[in-house]
Protein backbone atom coordinates (compact mmCIF):
# COMPACT_ATOMS: atom_id res chain seq x y z
CA UNK A 1 0.00 0.00 0.00
CA UNK A 2 0.68 3.44 -1.02
CA UNK A 3 -0.05 6.79 1.30
CA UNK A 4 1.04 10.05 0.46
CA UNK A 5 0.07 13.61 -0.53
CA UNK A 6 -1.08 14.09 -4.11
CA UNK A 7 1.30 16.52 -4.58
CA UNK A 8 4.01 13.33 -4.49
CA UNK A 9 2.25 11.60 -7.25
CA UNK A 10 4.74 12.16 -9.68
CA UNK A 11 7.00 9.35 -7.42
CA UNK A 12 4.41 6.30 -8.07
CA UNK A 13 3.04 6.62 -11.81
CA UNK A 14 5.72 4.07 -13.32
CA UNK A 15 4.06 1.47 -11.25
CA UNK A 16 1.18 1.00 -13.60
CA UNK A 17 -0.35 2.61 -16.57
CA UNK A 18 -3.97 2.63 -14.46
CA UNK A 19 -2.44 4.18 -11.90
CA UNK A 20 -0.91 6.52 -13.65
CA UNK A 21 -4.24 7.63 -15.36
CA UNK A 22 -5.96 7.68 -11.86
CA UNK A 23 -3.40 10.03 -10.38
CA UNK A 24 -3.47 12.26 -13.54
CA UNK A 25 -7.33 12.30 -13.41
CA UNK A 26 -7.21 13.68 -9.53
CA UNK A 27 -4.42 15.93 -10.38
CA UNK A 28 -6.71 17.57 -13.34
CA UNK A 29 -10.71 16.97 -11.98
CA UNK A 30 -12.05 20.13 -10.43
CA UNK A 31 -13.93 18.09 -7.75
CA UNK A 32 -15.84 20.77 -7.09
CA UNK A 33 -17.93 20.40 -10.35
CA UNK A 34 -18.23 16.58 -10.73
CA UNK A 35 -21.25 14.52 -9.79
CA UNK A 36 -21.54 11.72 -7.28
CA UNK A 37 -21.53 8.87 -8.79
CA UNK A 38 -19.92 6.19 -11.25
CA UNK A 39 -17.80 8.09 -14.10
CA UNK A 40 -15.69 6.05 -16.92
CA UNK A 41 -11.92 7.23 -17.04
CA UNK A 42 -10.78 4.30 -19.35
CA UNK A 43 -13.98 2.20 -19.42
CA UNK A 44 -13.46 -0.98 -16.87
CA UNK A 45 -9.90 -0.40 -16.60
CA UNK A 46 -10.26 2.70 -15.17
CA UNK A 47 -13.30 4.16 -13.33
CA UNK A 48 -14.07 6.44 -10.09
CA UNK A 49 -16.52 6.39 -7.63
CA UNK A 50 -17.09 9.58 -6.66
CA UNK A 51 -18.64 9.59 -3.26
CA UNK A 52 -19.73 12.19 0.16
CA UNK A 53 -20.76 10.18 3.18
CA UNK A 54 -20.22 10.56 6.78
CA UNK A 55 -17.76 8.48 8.73
CA UNK A 56 -18.54 5.33 11.06
CA UNK A 57 -17.66 4.15 13.96
CA UNK A 58 -14.67 1.07 13.44
CA UNK A 59 -17.33 -1.46 15.78
CA UNK A 60 -18.84 -4.13 13.33
CA UNK A 61 -16.63 -3.32 10.41
CA UNK A 62 -14.64 -5.23 8.43
CA UNK A 63 -11.43 -5.06 6.38
CA UNK A 64 -11.99 -5.36 2.65
CA UNK A 65 -9.01 -6.25 -0.68
CA UNK A 66 -9.79 -7.32 -4.12
CA UNK A 67 -8.44 -9.35 -6.73
CA UNK A 68 -9.56 -8.12 -10.06
CA UNK A 69 -8.56 -3.66 -8.72
CA UNK A 70 -6.43 -1.84 -7.46
CA UNK A 71 -8.10 0.99 -5.41
CA UNK A 72 -6.49 4.70 -5.20
CA UNK A 73 -8.26 6.63 -2.78
CA UNK A 74 -8.35 9.83 -2.88
CA UNK A 75 -9.38 12.80 0.09
CA UNK A 76 -10.86 15.58 -1.83
CA UNK A 77 -12.32 16.96 1.59
CA UNK A 78 -12.64 15.72 5.26
CA UNK A 79 -10.27 13.41 7.41
CA UNK A 80 -10.88 9.22 8.04
CA UNK A 81 -9.02 6.72 9.89
CA UNK A 82 -8.23 3.66 7.53
CA UNK A 83 -7.59 0.31 9.00
CA UNK A 84 -4.79 -1.42 6.87
CA UNK A 85 -3.03 -4.60 7.67
CA UNK A 86 -1.42 -6.62 4.75
CA UNK A 87 -2.72 -10.22 3.64
CA UNK A 88 -0.09 -12.84 4.36
CA UNK A 89 -2.37 -16.24 4.13
CA UNK A 90 -5.92 -14.59 5.90
CA UNK A 91 -9.12 -16.63 5.75
CA UNK A 92 -11.64 -14.42 4.69
CA UNK A 93 -14.67 -13.67 7.21
CA UNK A 94 -16.80 -13.45 3.66
CA UNK A 95 -15.70 -15.55 0.86
CA UNK A 96 -14.68 -13.86 -2.35
CA UNK A 97 -17.71 -12.37 -4.00
CA UNK A 98 -16.61 -12.53 -7.72
CA UNK A 99 -19.21 -9.36 -9.20
CA UNK A 100 -18.20 -7.42 -6.42
CA UNK A 101 -14.82 -8.28 -6.60
CA UNK A 102 -14.06 -8.14 -2.87
CA UNK A 103 -13.99 -10.21 0.06
CA UNK A 104 -13.94 -9.12 3.92
CA UNK A 105 -11.57 -10.06 6.83
CA UNK A 106 -11.55 -10.15 10.50
CA UNK A 107 -8.42 -9.97 12.01
CA UNK A 108 -5.93 -7.29 13.24
CA UNK A 109 -4.78 -4.03 12.00
CA UNK A 110 -2.81 -0.69 12.39
CA UNK A 111 -5.58 2.41 11.50
CA UNK A 112 -3.59 5.60 9.49
CA UNK A 113 -5.51 8.64 9.14
CA UNK A 114 -5.52 10.13 5.90
CA UNK A 115 -6.91 13.86 5.45
CA UNK A 116 -7.74 16.26 2.32
CA UNK A 117 -5.11 16.21 -0.24
CA UNK A 118 -3.88 12.71 0.32
CA UNK A 119 -4.78 9.50 -1.54
CA UNK A 120 -4.22 5.86 -0.24
CA UNK A 121 -3.06 3.35 -2.80
CA UNK A 122 -4.23 -0.52 -2.19
CA UNK A 123 -3.11 -3.82 -4.42
CA UNK A 124 -4.83 -7.19 -3.99
CA UNK A 125 -2.57 -7.79 -0.63
CA UNK A 126 -3.46 -5.06 1.06
CA UNK A 127 -6.63 -5.57 3.13
CA UNK A 128 -8.09 -1.92 4.14
CA UNK A 129 -10.99 -0.70 6.16
CA UNK A 130 -11.72 2.68 4.94
CA UNK A 131 -14.54 5.32 6.16
CA UNK A 132 -13.63 5.59 10.10
CA UNK A 133 -14.32 8.35 12.14
CA UNK A 134 -11.44 9.88 14.30
CA UNK A 135 -13.57 10.69 17.06
CA UNK A 136 -16.96 12.21 15.93
CA UNK A 137 -18.48 11.22 12.89
CA UNK A 138 -17.79 14.09 9.89
CA UNK A 139 -18.76 14.34 6.31
CA UNK A 140 -16.12 13.05 3.83
CA UNK A 141 -16.00 13.77 -0.17
CA UNK A 142 -13.63 10.72 -1.92
CA UNK A 143 -12.74 9.80 -5.08
CA UNK A 144 -11.83 6.04 -5.36
CA UNK A 145 -10.72 5.07 -8.24
CA UNK A 146 -10.92 1.14 -9.55
CA UNK A 147 -7.74 0.66 -11.41
CA UNK A 148 -8.17 -3.35 -13.40
CA UNK A 149 -4.81 -5.23 -13.00
CA UNK A 150 -6.37 -8.76 -14.39
CA UNK A 151 -8.39 -8.72 -17.86
CA UNK A 152 -10.77 -11.08 -17.96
Amino acid sequence: MIIDKIENAHYYKDIHPGIAKALDYIQHTDFNTLSFGKHDIEGDNVFIIYKEYDTKPIAGNYLESHQNYMDVQYIVDGIEHMGVATKCGHVPHKAYDVEQDYMLFDTSYDLITVKKGMFAIFFPDDMHMPDITTGESATVRKAVIKVRIQHS
